[in-house]
């Protein structure tokens, strides 16, 4: 008996210390999302928006964790070639001519839901 309550209480701690994903955003909310930084804005407003705040279009919606952090894990270095070269459904730059490679980091980290806290 003591084994099972050692080891459901392991598992319980364990859970504890991962990082909670916050939920997904609606639709709605998705829509009225933006960066803090006033060029990123911009450049989302007429880049990523069409794409990324649009439920069914394939993109990962703006800040949904659930959807970002399996891309996330391939590298930063990884996702700003995608979207730079382009990768599957995605044109490459993101049809963004005026983004510069800092300013996709920026709107990636924006995106995936992992901008620094301002």
């Amino acid at each position: 008996m003591r084994p099972a309550w050692f080891l459901m209480l392991a598992a319980l701690s364990l859970t504890a210390c991962g990082e909670t994903i916050p939920p997904a955003p609606t639709p709605e909310q998705a829509l009225l999302l933006k960066p803090a930084d006033a060029k990123l804005a911009g450049l989302y407003e007429t880049s990523c928006k069409a794409c990324h705040a649009m439920p069914g279009t394939g993109a990962p919606l703006v800040q949904d964790r659930a959807a970002w952090d399996p891309r996330w894990k391939q590298g930063e270095a990884v996702l700003l070639d995608h979207t730079i070269q382009g990768f599957k459904a995605m044109p490459a730059s993101g049809q963004c001519v005026a983004c510069a490679p800092a300013d996709f980091q920026g709107l990636i980290r924006f995106m995936a839901g992992r901008e620094d806290p301002a």
